[in-house]
């Protein structure tokens, strides 16, 4: 496969939102509407504490990306409850039409005590194109068990013969690299099925995408699709530590292939999206998502500082 780069086609600091930070629109996931392309991303606000506090929110897109169309004026999905699993924020969320509805996977954030963060993947429905969603309920559709004990997160859902497939991360280890170093994630990419899009079974603790830089990997943001009889899923991938300031293990963008969906062959060889020296991509590559609009295929994805300005496309060449 080969991409062409687009550059950077949303940038926050040209398209500032009236709420949040002003500098993150991280994890960019599309909804096709019949004039535009609603594109989902997480931003962020500090709370008094210093903290951040991650929202979603969109921008609307011309189909071909080439122009801004307008931002989002409010979050479109408040914060959870006191004590919830997203009571810190949402990041990412994956939006599918289903229906006469649009939903919304999210992925939920709370704070913890001996590691940063624990997260779930939760449900909200959208009757309004996107607009704004409202929570299935207060809890996950999908979180810790017994083999994967921590950090369920990063849902990409398809709907492929009638049944709902989900692909997401979960949590193999939480260490600490050095002494007074805050402790380090590793997650794998899973697959899980549900008849109704709410109650999943999971494929228990299984890892579908084999490791390119060793146990230590971490693989987040799987997202699958269709080219030719074959699926294809791209996905981000990094060192467990050194990858926020060491040049060379910052995220970059994997792939994987299968033809029933059970056996995946990992081959990032046949994805050509990499860095372009000193541009907003050349350090990082990250949070990728592909959909098709109109007869062509776009990636999106983030670059350095974890997408912290906006983020860029590429298409497929046919």
């Amino acid at each position: 496969m080969r991409w062409n780069k687009l550059g950077l086609v949303f940038d926050l600091r040209a398209n500032p939102l009236p709420f949040g930070s002003g500098d993150f629109a991280q994890s960019p996931q599309a909804l096709v509407l019949d004039d535009r392309v609603r594109i989902f991303f997480s931003t962020r606000s500090r709370e008094p504490d210093g903290q951040y506090l991650s929202h979603v929110a969109f921008v609307d897109m011309r189909k071909d990306l080439s122009a801004v169309l307008g931002v989002a004026q409010r979050p479109v999905i408040a914060a959870g409850d006191l004590g919830t699993f997203d009571e810190h924020g949402i990041f990412p969320m994956n939006v599918l039409r289903h229906d006469d509805a649009v939903y919304g996977y999210t992925t939920g954030w709370s704070r913890r005590v001996s590691v940063p963060v624990e997260t779930g993947i939760g449900l909200a429905v959208s009757r309004d194109d996107g607009l704004t969603f409202e929570r299935f309920g207060a809890g996950p559709v999908l979180g810790a068990t017994l083999n994967e004990p921590f950090l369920v997160a990063d849902a990409f859902v398809r709907v492929i013969d009638g049944l709902f497939h989900m692909w997401y991360i979960f949590g193999t280890a939480w260490s600490v690299a050095e002494a007074g170093a805050a402790p380090e994630r590793v997650y794998k990419i899973g697959h899980a099925t549900s008849a109704d899009g709410i109650q999943w079974t999971k494929e228990e603790g299984r890892r579908i995408v084999a490791d390119r830089l060793g146990p230590d990997e971490a693989q987040a943001l799987p997202c699958v699709f269709d080219r030719g009889t074959r699926r294809h899923m791209v996905f981000c991938y990094r060192d467990q530590v050194g990858f926020r300031t060491e040049p060379g293990r910052g995220y970059r963008i994997g792939h994987a292939w299968s033809d029933d969906l059970m056996d995946w062959t990992r081959d990032d060889t046949a994805l050509t999206v990499a860095g372009t020296a000193g541009e907003w991509d050349a350090d990082m590559q990250c949070y990728p998502h592909v959909f098709t609009c109109e007869g062509a295929t776009y990636l999106l994805y983030n670059g350095n500082a974890f997408g912290r300005f906006g983020f860029g496309a590429a298409r497929l060449e046919l």
